[in-house]
């Protein structure tokens, strides 16, 4: 199937690594271009090269910081002069019990996780016309709770109800917007939360093992693509089966 993606252009905000990078990788894989963005700048560096610098470039920026989003759409503007979508992603927020988390973390957390993405698809659907599709990277954890990750837990859905407002308010112009809910993929954050028990982690789901980001960045690749151009306003698990 052709997903159409041949010199489209996207954004992709925590492409440096992890779930991000295997979005960037799938797209730039389709003949797509990229705006990557992550914190470190050697880190962005190494993705832009790996991508290489005719589909890629990058900006180094914190999702919490207000001007990133407007820092990320002037490099693709300048750089290919159109704009057609965004994947929406950004770390983690860290482990802890409600109980347990103090104010800042929630705080910092919601500048990061939930309004950092706010303003990124804000900023980026200002520029998008018809055929145009934002992508949030989410969690299971938008529909049901993980045990530890309780600040994911209280962010993710409030995310997950935006993508579905978004869409609704989009759609007019053609634009389409949509939620992936990663389950257990085998990134670095992944590890650091499996803490060692990642054959108990896996046991419950079904396809009996975790996922590898590429088979996340594949579909979200299809998401956002034009052959995607009667979905919206969905939340997708890709989680081997285990939210069923």
């Amino acid at each position: 199937m052709d997903l159409g993606l041949t010199e489209r252009v996207y954004v992709v905000s925590g492409g440096t690594r992890g779930l991000g990078f295997a979005v960037a990788r799938a797209l730039t894989a389709e003949g797509a271009r990229v705006v990557v963005s992550g914190r470190d700048a050697s880190s962005v560096a190494a993705a832009v090269a790996a991508f290489g610098e005719s589909q890629a470039t990058g900006v180094a920026a914190d999702n919490a910081d207000p001007a990133t989003p407007e820092r990320l759409v002037a490099a693709a503007l300048d750089r290919w002069q159109r704009l057609d979508g965004a994947l929406v992603n950004g770390g983690g927020p860290p482990l802890g019990s409600v109980l347990e988390t103090a104010d800042d973390i929630w705080r910092h957390s919601f500048e990061s996780v939930f309004l950092g993405a706010v303003r990124t698809a804000r900023v980026v659907a200002e520029h998008l016309n018809e055929d145009g599709s934002l992508a949030f990277v989410l969690s299971t954890s938008a529909q049901a709770v993980i045990p530890g990750l309780d600040v994911s837990n209280g962010l993710r859905p409030g995310l997950a109800m935006l993508t579905r407002t978004l869409a609704t308010q989009l759609g007019g112009r053609g634009v389409r917007v949509n939620a992936l809910l990663p389950g257990r993929i085998t990134t670095e954050r992944t590890g650091y939360i499996d803490a060692g028990n990642t054959a108990s982690n896996t046991a419950a789901i079904p396809l009996g093992r975790a996922g590898e980001p590429i088979e996340f960045g594949r579909i979200a690749a299809f998401v956002l693509s034009p052959a995607a151009s009667y979905l919206s306003g969905t939340a997708i698990p890709v989680d081997g089966g285990a939210s069923a």
